[in-house]
């Protein structure tokens, strides 16, 4: 994979119970496979009892402290999608093939990447997540300018 400037930015991963064992392997596929460096902030053993906000929450907060990316991944990937994006300043993007998540990147300026541990395949896992991390360019003009209206309501609240 081609280093670009998207892929200098740090990279964190984090996931509840049901999206353990994914994270294991996507860890291992970034590190061995892809070259990519990432910061894993848990969860770090498996307990069926733990709650994913309690792991995405920080993660998304300091995927936009830091400027970096986020892969998010629980169960389905809606929850974790759901958590990520009550942080002001997270577009989290919940990618269950290869075209959403390179949408997400083009289209909506992702900075999270969401994914379903028991609704993916390892194998396509690893698909959705090289194509989000290859796909730098955000699109801009009406895009740009659709981001922004959602912008605004964020800087409501």
């Amino acid at each position: 994979m081609t280093i670009k400037s998207w892929d200098k930015r740090p990279l964190y991963l984090a996931a509840d119970h049901g999206g353990y064992q994914l994270k294991k392997r996507l860890a291992r596929y970034l590190k061995n496979e892809l070259k990519i460096k990432f910061i894993d902030l848990g969860a770090k053993t498996y307990n069926e009892q733990d709650d994913y906000p309690d792991f995405i929450i920080p993660a998304a907060k300091k995927t936009v402290k830091t400027n970096g990316r986020g892969i998010f991944i629980c169960g389905s990937g809606t929850g974790v999608c759901m958590a990520a994006n009550k942080v002001k300043g997270m577009r989290a993007a919940l990618a269950y093939n290869i075209e959403s998540a390179r949408l997400s990147r083009l289209h909506n300026n992702s900075n999270g990447l969401c994914l379903g541990g028991r609704v993916l395949s390892e194998d396509h896992a690893m698909a959705i997540v090289k194509k989000w991390l290859e796909t730098e360019e955000f699109l801009g003009g009406k895009y740009e300018r659709r981001n922004k209206k959602l912008e605004k309501l964020e800087n409501k609240k």
